[in-house]
């Protein structure tokens, strides 16, 4: 079974302690669903038409996990705590088998 991951870019964090509510929530929701990040706004190299943005990567054991813990109530509650006008882009992707 192919596994799922979320895939998050930041364009612009111009104060990571807007986000410590979320993070915390988010945290939570995403062991709660099993899912383990692999990485979280480390270094980033932009090459082509990407953007050195912060990135964040987060697996799942399938892609069927991966979406329902986006729609679980702890990660709604997550959602919840963004801060009004917040932007990013946010997908769930399936892996190669």
């Amino acid at each position: 079974m192919a596994k799922g991951y979320w895939v998050s870019a930041y364009p612009v964090v111009s104060d990571p302690g807007v986000l410590a509510a979320y993070n915390e929530l988010a945290r939570a929701a995403v062991r709660a669903a099993g899912g383990r990040t692999l990485s979280r706004g480390g270094r980033v190299v932009a090459r082509e038409a990407g953007a050195a943005q912060r990135v964040v990567l987060v697996e799942f054991d399938s892609f069927e996990r991966a979406v329902a813990a986006y729609g679980s109530e702890a990660y709604r509650k997550a959602l919840a705590a963004l801060p009004d006008g917040f932007a990013r882009d946010f997908r769930i992707v399936e892996g190669v088998d």
